[in-house]
């Protein structure tokens, strides 16, 4: 396994009022997600990369503005709202 190591002065920390460990994990994740969005690695990847089961990076990326689909929800609303429209017009 490679290891990455990231320099930042304390003051990061306490802007973000996080410990190191704290601060460790979600640079683990941000950098997960940040891939993950660019399409440079997969969800299972990431995930690992990320330090989390698939599953559960999977439900975490809601939480950062993602969608694990490849349509963003407002295109799925849209999809559901042509449906029901072709739906009640048979």
């Amino acid at each position: 396994m490679e290891t990455l190591t990231i320099e930042y002065q304390p003051d990061i920390l306490w802007a973000l009022q996080q410990k190191p460990e704290e601060f460790a994990k979600e640079a683990r994740l941000l950098l997960a997600i940040k891939l993950y969005e660019l399409e440079r690695l997969s969800s299972g990847l990431a995930a690992q990369l990320a330090g989390l089961p698939r599953e559960l990076f999977l439900l975490r990326l809601s939480q950062y503005g993602l969608s694990p689909f490849e349509v963003s929800a407002t295109e799925l609303e849209a999809d559901l709202a042509h449906a029901r429209q072709a739906r009640y017009q048979q």
